[in-house]
């Protein structure tokens, strides 16, 4: 059987807007959004993620899965997140103006509120074969599953540069429209893309494109990038966020990145459901503001 022909993801000026860019989401499930991320912030997140890199053993991360995950990352890949923790620059992703207009248009739809998934980053070292292509809403396999082909949107991604991110040094690569795809578990002989991206752009994309990162086919160079996800409010993140700050140790940041971060509890209003992510039984802003910082 042939590999079904594609073409490249298009690329948007973030200054586009928008309805551009998920009209591109919508026929691909990914597009380039150029100049999503400001020079100033890139320059922070990656001089924070060099200094922490030089620490971090390649292959080292799991994914939680021992040996599979280990498969997943790769045995020359640096991965690390709660970035948080790295710099203050990482709030300022968290509170990008585009990247929320994204997110709430994905997500809304179905749940009150959403979560920060996971932020990682990704440094592919050199000789690292490509990984295996997949969909990152398959964390919530039960779900996708039981809803395939007509599941909606949990979870939306962006994979940032934080320098020139070309295909030789592994640029992600996508199959533009598998998002649409009627056979939920047939990869094979599907011809993918590389999303080749300047530092602050970004690759955005949906939770149920094919993807994977590209082989690295340099002898001495690393491929710098970094990812941001969310997901619906009534699914478990991939990353612990929560755990990273005590009670209140994030009051002095927005009520977005707070929320983003597990320092807030879930409504699903104006939809169906229960409160989540409780503390004895209340929410867990009034819990904060009562006790000061613990309960």
């Amino acid at each position: 059987m042939s590999k079904t022909a594609v073409g490249s993801l298009q690329r948007i000026p973030a200054a586009a807007g928008l309805e551009p860019i998920l009209e591109a989401m919508r026929d691909d499930g990914g597009v380039i959004v150029e100049g999503m991320f400001s020079a100033d912030t890139i320059a922070q997140m990656r001089e924070a993620a060099d200094d922490y890199a030089r620490g971090v053993e390649p292959g080292g991360a799991t994914q939680g899965l021992g040996d599979d995950g280990k498969l997943f990352v790769g045995s020359n890949t640096i991965r690390f997140s709660s970035l948080a923790r790295l710099t203050p620059a990482f709030f300022d992703v968290l509170d990008n103006e585009l990247y929320a207009q994204i997110a709430d248009a994905v997500l809304l739809p179905i749940c009150g509120s959403y979560w920060l998934n996971t932020a990682q980053v990704m440094y592919i070292g050199p000789g690292e074969p490509a990984q295996f292509l997949h969909r990152d809403a398959n964390n919530w396999w039960a779900f996708v599953k039981a809803t395939w082909p007509d599941s909606p949107e949990v979870t939306v991604s962006a994979m940032i540069g934080l320098e020139d991110v070309t295909e030789e040094l592994g640029a992600t690569r996508v199959v533009p429209g598998s998002h649409r795809l009627s056979e939920l578990n047939r990869y094979e002989e599907r011809e993918s893309v590389p999303a080749e991206l300047g530092p602050g752009d970004a690759l955005i994309y949906s939770g149920y494109v094919l993807h994977g990162g590209g082989a690295n086919q340099t002898a001495d160079r690393w491929r710098r990038a970094f990812h941001v996800s969310f997901v619906a409010g009534w699914l478990t993140p991939e990353e612990a966020s929560p755990m990273d700050f005590g009670l209140g140790e994030l009051s002095g940041q927005s009520e977005r990145v707070q929320r983003l971060l597990g320092h807030a509890s879930y409504d699903p209003r104006p939809y169906n459901g229960g409160g989540l992510w409780l503390r004895h039984v209340r929410e867990m802003q009034d819990v904060i503001g009562s006790s000061g910082n613990t309960a």
